[in-house]
C-alpha cells in the first residue's frame, strides 16, 4: 500500500550551462558589423564591375558602329551592288572585325561570315554562330537593313567583354564568399574571446554565490573595459565581505555571550523550584525554563548555521552509505510517526548511494526534514522517506499528504528565523530548513520544494562518489 502523492525523484534543474558562441550578444553583434562589411563590399564590387563592363561595352558598340558608318559613307548608297566592292576591301584591311554582305535572298555576297538571319539592330552572336574561318569566337555587332532588301553585319570580336563579364561574377562570387567566411570567422574568434573572459566572471560570481566570498574576479595586464568592470566588482565584493564578515562576528558573539547568562538563569531557576512550596510558583518556574531552554536551542541553531556558512569544506569528510543513514532514520522515526497517528512509508535504495560528507551533518540534515514533516501535517496524513540514485546524484524524498506550502512562499522558508503564518501554533524555532540548506550546499547539493498534490515533497540531492 502506497501513500497518496508519493512520487518517484524528478529530474534535477538543470544546472549552468556554458555560453554558446553563436548565440552570444558579442557574435551576433559582429556577425551583423560583418554583414555590413559584406553588404558594403558586394555594393562596391558591382558597382566597379557594372562600371567597367558598361565602359568596354560602349567603346565597342561605338567601334563597330563607327565602322558601319564607314563602310555606308563609302559605298554612298544602302544596297547590296554599292557595299559589295566596299566590303570586300574591308574584309581584307580589317581582319579584327566581322563582316556579312548577304542580298535579298539571303545569299552571302561577301564577308568573313556564315549566313545569318536578317535582324535588325544589336546582336551578341555566340560562338555556335561560326565565323569564316571557324574559330568559335562570340561576336558583338550590328545588323542593317538595305533599300534593296539586302542584309549587312558588322561585328567585332566579343571575347573581352564576356571574359570581363565572367571575371566579374567570379570576383563577386570570391568576394561574398571571403567577406563571409572572413567575417564569421573573425566573429566566431573575437566572441570565443570574449565569452572566455565572461565566463571567467561568471564562474567566479557562482563560486561566490556558493559561499566563497574571498574570490575575487581575475584582472589581465590589458586596461580594458572588463578590467575595469572586474576592479569595480572586486572594489564591491571587498566591501561586502567585510560588512558580511562583521555581521556574522555580531551574531556569533551574541550567541556565544547570551548562552552564559541563559545557562546562570536556568540554574537559578533550579534553585528557585527547589525553594518554593506553592504549586502556581512551581508552576511559573516550570514555564520559564521551557522557554529559557528554548532560547538556548535558539542560540545553539544560530551557531550551527553560521558555523556550516562558514566552511569553506566538509568537516571530517568522509564517504558515507547515505542507504544506511535512512534506514536507521527510518527505524528511529517510523515508529514515532505512527504513535503521532500518522501514516509511515519508507522506501529505501535498491543499492549503495555512497557520498563524499560528514555523516552526522547529514543525519541531522534528514532528521529536520522527518521532524518538520511531523510537526505539521495532521493526524492521519502519510510521511514518506524514499531515496534513489539518480543520473550520478542521490536524491532523497521526504514527503507528506499534509497542507503544503503555497509556492510563492516555498523559497521563504528558507530564511533564517522566518516562520509562515500558518504554523505560528507548531513548536519551532524557524531555522531547521535553514541548517538543512546549509548543510546540503556545503556537500555540493541543492534542496527544492515542490508540490505533492497534495501535500509537500521536499528533494534533496547531492553528487554521488564514482564506483570503481
Amino acid at each position: 500500500m502506497s501513500c497518496a502523492g508519493m512520487a518517484e525523484p524528478g529530474k534535477p534543474e538543470p544546472g549552468h550551462r556554458p555560453l554558446s558562441v553563436l548565440k552570444s550578444s558579442s557574435f551576433r553583434i559582429i556577425a551583423s558589423f560583418a554583414g555590413c562589411l559584406v553588404v558594403c563590399g558586394l555594393a562596391g564590387v558591382i558597382w566597379s564591375g557594372t562600371r567597367g563592363i558598361s565602359q568596354l561595352d560602349r567603346q565597342m558598340r561605338e567601334t563597330v558602329i563607327n565602322e558601319r558608318n564607314e563602310a555606308l559613307a563609302d559605298a554612298k548608297h544602302q544596297d547590296v551592288p554599292h557595299l559589295v566592292p566596299v566590303m570586300r576591301d574591308f574584309v581584307q584591311s580589317e581582319p579584327g572585325f566581322y563582316y556579312l554582305l548577304q542580298d535579298a535572298k539571303q545569299v552571302v555576297a561577301v564577308g568573313n561570315m556564315f549566313h545569318l538571319r536578317p535582324h535588325p539592330g544589336w546582336r551578341m552572336l555566340s560562338w555556335t554562330h561560326r565565323t569564316s574561318p571557324p574559330d568559335r569566337r562570340p561576336v558583338l555587332g550590328y545588323g542593317t537593313l538595305l533599300d534593296d532588301g539586302g542584309y549587312l553585319f558588322v561585328g567585332m570580336e566579343g571575347t573581352p567583354l564576356q571574359t570581363l563579364r565572367h571575371g566579374f561574377f567570379m570576383t563577386l562570387l570570391w568576394c561574398g564568399t571571403g567577406f563571409l567566411v572572413i567575417g564569421v570567422a573573425g566573429g566566431f574568434a573575437m566572441s570565443r574571446l570574449l565569452l572566455r573572459r565572461i565566463d571567467l566572471i561568471s564562474h567566479t560570481a557562482r563560486e561566490i554565490m556558493q559561499g566563497d566570498l574571498s574570490r575575487r574576479l581575475p584582472l589581465t595586464e590589458m586596461d580594458d573595459e572588463f578590467n575595469h568592470l572586474s576592479a569595480s566588482l572586486n572594489a564591491m565584493l571587498d566591501r561586502n565581505e567585510a560588512l558580511v564578515t562583521r555581521v556574522r562576528q555580531v551574531t556569533d558573539d551574541i550567541a556565544h555571550d547570551m548562552r552564559r547568562p541563559l545557562a546562570h538563569l536556568g540554574r537559578h531557576l533550579d534553585v528557585a523550584e527547589a525553594a518554593v512550596t506553592v504549586p502556581e510558583a512551581g508552576a511559573a518556574l516550570d514555564l520559564a525554563r521551557a522557554s529559557l531552554n528554548e532560547a538556548l536551542e535558539i542560540f545553539a541553531s544560530l551557531l550551527k548555521l553560521a558555523q556550516l556558512e562558514a566552511y569553506r569544506q566538509i568537516p571530517d569528510g568522509q564517504l558515507v552509505d547515505l542507504a544506511q543513514v535512512l534506514h536507521m532514520l527510518a527505524a528511529l522515526y517510523g515508529p514515532t510517526i505512527e504513535q503521532n497517528g500518522q501514516i509511515w512509508r519508507y522506501s529505501s535504495a535498491d543499492r549503495p548511494m555512497v557520498v563524499h560528507g560528514n555523516r552526522v551533518l547529514l543525519t541531522q540534515m534528514v532528521s529536520n526534514l522527518l521532524e518538520n514533516a511531523m510537526l505539521h501535517v495532521p493526524v492521519g496524513s502519510c510521511i514518506t522517506l524514499s531515496a534513489a540514485p539518480e543520473g550520478g546524484e542521490a536524491v532523497i524524498l521526504v514527503s507528506d499528504t499534509g497542507p503544503g506550502i503555497a509556492p510563492e512562499d516555498r523559497e521563504r522558508v528558507f530564511e533564517k528565523m522566518l516562520r509562515l503564518d500558518a504554523s505560528r501554533h507548531v513548536p519551532g524555532n524557524g531555522i531547521g530548513l535553514s541548517l538543512v540548506r546549509a548543510v546540503a550546499q556545503l556537500h555540493g547539493g541543492a534542496i527544492t520544494l515542490e508540490d505533492n498534490g497534495p501535500g509537500l515533497r521536499c528533494v534533496v540531492r547531492l553528487p554521488l562518489q564514482p564506483t570503481s
